[in-house]
Parts: structure tokens; C-alpha cells; sequence
């Protein structure tokens, strides 16, 4: 007899045993504890593993005992008089011997500059020179030889180092160069971000003194700046200039850049091109700054600074420190 066709499926005559859905989720929670143990165990391996692999690997070298935490460069001219440079040195080291700095004074004749390139060109490899000299040493602190350091009692980390008081200092979204450069200073960059710290005037970078922070960021930065190519540009103010254009069309020089008010870092002892009324030193600043007088044959670098270096021998004698 042929076997009857239906146009649906049937209905087995022995269905499979009927799963409460309950004890269905009972068993699988049950498995998921047996195992669970294992997991928590690999887990730990794991993380005992990564510990040791990073105990293991090698440590971020400490500077050897004794390492200054700052060295200040200031480069020497031949034309300047042999009192004059000994007045520069004796103030530097009054200062450095305070907080525990240590000094360099190289000569700009010491460096390679090109043929028909300003000596004030010998600023950037004589902060290269220092690096090498103290590459432990964390700050290179570069000021201008007519400039005085006059009130030497605040160390740099509490004057401006620090991040969280450097970020109190910091001009943010100001045009690099003034008045209308489309290029701003960042508005969001934290101190301990920063690696490079000068001052402006209205004219632009004020490059007398300025702060640099040691390591391989600051090697690219010095080497870019001292490019032949712009070495032999023949900008009008020269390294200055360079360095106003490094900054403008380098943004990885312009993230580490933080610009601080004038008088914090480089204040003006007299109106000049290029200097304002609060840039201009007054009594109980950081630092005199006679901007200008070794490029202006009607100037005397000596002369201008001689009222404030008697000043400075006072204070620094009414200290018993001389």
C-alpha cells in the first residue's frame, strides 16, 4: 500500500524530550563557574607576566649625582672689553652659585658661522655645545651678554620651570608675530608639554633670553634653526628672523613654544625699536636686557649697562656675597 504524502511536514511520532528553558540557563551558569576559576587564573599569569616584563626592561637613566639642573650660556664677543666680559661672567655666576647651575661662555669665534654671517649667529651652536657638554643637565638657560641678571633670588623652577606656574605665565593665542601674524601661540598646551620659553616684543621674538629644555626635541630644533639654508638667507635680524620663520612653518616647533610676559624672562632697560612700556626693566625684575646696544655704532653696550651693574654689586654686597 502506498505510503500517504502530506503537503506539510509531520509530526514525528517520537518528539525529543521536553528542555525547560529554566534549567537550560541553570546548567549553562553552572558550566560558567566551573570554568571561570581557569579564566581568572590565566588572567593572573597574564598580568604577573607583563609585570616582570616591565620591571625587566630597562629604566630611564638618572642623572649622575651632582648634575645642575640648569646651565646658563652666554656667548662672548672679542669686541667686547676684557672688565666688560668679566662683569658678564661675575654675574652669571653669582646667580648660578645660588641654586646650583653651572655656567658656560664660549666666544662666538668658536663656531663655524659661514662667511658673512652675524656673530650674534653663534647663539644656536653655542646651546648645541652646552648640550653636549652637560647632556644630563635638563634646562639650557641662553642670555645675551647686554644682559645683567638683577634680582637672582628666585631659582627658575620657582620663577618659571614649574608647569603649573609657567601655565599661570604662559600668553596664549597670541599672533607669533605681532601685530597680525595669522600663526598663534597654542591655547590649549600644558607646562610640562613645553620645551621652549622666551618673551616678545612688539616687533617679534625677543630671543635674548630664553629657555630650552635638554633632549632629542631640542637637538632637532637647534639643527633646523642653524640650517645653512637660512644662515645664509641674509634675513634682515638674522637668527631672529630664522627664528620666527622656524616657528611659524614648524608646527612641531610651535607645539613645544610657550611665550611669557616680557619682564618675567627679558625686560628692556630703555625704549628701543621694537620695546613697550610694560616690557621696559623696573627695580626688582629678573633681568636688564639693553636690547640692541652691540648693533648700534651710536651706542655703548658698556656705558648704558654701568649705572646697573653698580647697582647689582650693592645688592649682591648688601648680601654679604661678594
Amino acid at each position: 500500500m502506498p505510503t500517504m504524502q502530506f503537503p506539510y511536514p509531520r509530526k514525528t511520532s517520537h518528539p525529543p524530550p521536553y528542555q525547560n528553558p529554566r534549567a537550560s540557563t541553570f546548567q549553562r551558569r553552572r558550566a560558567l563557574r566551573n570554568i571561570a576559576p581557569y579564566g581568572l587564573g590565566i588572567f593572573a599569569i597574564i598580568l604577573v607576566f607583563l609585570y616582570f616584563l616591565r620591571s625587566s626592561s630597562p629604566a630611564a637613566p638618572r642623572p649622575p649625582p651632582g648634575t645642575p639642573p640648569v646651565v646658563i650660556v652666554t656667548t662672548l664677543d672679542a669686541k667686547q672689553s676684557e672688565h666688560y666680559k668679566a662683569n658678564i661672567i661675575e654675574n652669571r655666576k653669582d646667580y648660578a652659585s645660588r641654586h646650583g647651575y653651572a655656567t658656560f661662555f664660549p666666544n662666538t669665534t668658536d663656531y663655524d658661522l659661514m662667511s658673512g654671517v652675524p656673530s650674534s649667529w653663534s647663539t644656536v651652536p653655542s646651546m648645541r655645545h652646552a648640550m653636549t657638554l652637560y647632556p644630563h643637565t635638563p634646562w639650557i638657560f641662553y642670555l645675551t651678554s647686554t644682559a645683567l641678571i638683577m634680582n637672582p633670588s628666585q631659582p627658575l623652577d620657582a620663577k618659571i620651570l614649574e608647569p603649573r606656574k609657567l601655565e599661570s605665565l604662559m600668553i596664549v593665542d597670541r599672533p607669533v608675530v605681532p601685530p597680525d601674524s595669522v600663526i598663534k601661540t597654542f591655547s590649549h598646551l600644558k607646562g610640562e608639554r613645553v620645551d621652549f620659553m622666551l618673551t616678545q616684543d612688539k616687533e617679534g621674538l625677543a630671543g635674548g633670553s630664553m629657555l630650552l629644555r635638554n633632549g632629542e626635541w631640542a637637538k632637532f630644533f637647534l639643527d633646523a634653526w642653524y640650517d645653512p639654508l637660512h644662515r645664509s638667507y641674509n634675513f634682515q635680524k638674522a637668527e631672529g628672523h630664522a627664528l620666527e620663520h622656524i616657528v611659524q612653518w614648524h608646527g612641531t616647533v610651535l607645539s613645544k613654544l610657550a611665550l611669557v610676559p616680557q619682564r618675567v624672562l627679558n625686560g628692556y632697560t630703555k625704549e628701543v625699536a621694537g620695546s613697550e612700556e610694560e616690557g621696559r626693566y623696573q627695580e626688582g625684575d629678573f633681568i636688564a636686557n639693553f636690547h640692541g646696544c652691540a648693533r648700534d655704532p651710536k651706542r655703548d653696550c658698556e656705558m648704558e649697562m654701568k649705572p646697573l651693574m653698580v647697582r647689582w654689586k650693592e645688592l649682591r654686597d648688601g648680601e654679604g656675597r661678594r
